[in-house]
């Protein structure tokens, strides 16, 4: 049951906030010296639950950055928000990173960790509690938040699929 809500959205319609979680200085080296770039890793959203990432790469860090954001802007998913924290507690992979997702009573803020927090204070999440596990890299660790947050499901949601009452589906 992979990725049961991938909502896509069109990003015309919305205003973006974007956030660049890293950036790295790559070299290659070829017979006439050292060449460098940059690549850099952005998370776009409107914090109000769509989120995007995208990554970047020029020989200029702002033009790298500018790449990335269109990246995010083509990238972009729905995600099921409930008062300012997520419906559930859930897990979330990619590659050698997990990461896990807890709801929180209002006021907690959004305690996680640089790459993660990047990612559900895009997505609007104000109160949760997340742990990074595995591989600390933020490609993986954003690709793993992102996963967690696509297998998020709120009550409308499981009543639809189930064809019953919202009543039901807390009662039954």
């Amino acid at each position: 049951m992979a990725n049961v809500n991938v909502n896509r959205i069109k990003s015309s319609e919305i205003e973006f906030k974007d956030r660049l979680v890293s950036i790295q200085r790559v070299t290659k080296v070829t017979k006439g010296g050292r060449t460098f770039s940059f690549s850099a890793i952005v998370v776009v959203g409107n914090e109000n639950g769509v989120v995007g990432y995208g990554l970047g790469k020029a020989k200029e860090v702002t033009s790298a950055i500018a790449k990335g954001i269109d990246d995010a802007k083509k990238n972009l998913v729905k995600v099921p928000v409930l008062k300012g924290t997520i419906p559930h507690e859930q897990t979330g992979k990619y590659s050698g990173a997990q990461v896990f997702i807890k709801p929180a009573a209002p006021g907690t803020g959004v305690i996680a960790g640089g790459a993660m927090r990047a990612v559900l204070e895009s997505v609007g999440i104000k109160d949760v509690l997340a742990k990074s596990k595995g591989s600390s890299n933020p490609h993986s660790v954003v690709k793993a938040t992102i996963d967690a947050l696509l297998k998020l499901r709120d009550a409308h949601t499981i009543a639809e699929l189930r064809g019953i009452s919202i009543d039901k589906v807390f009662n039954g």
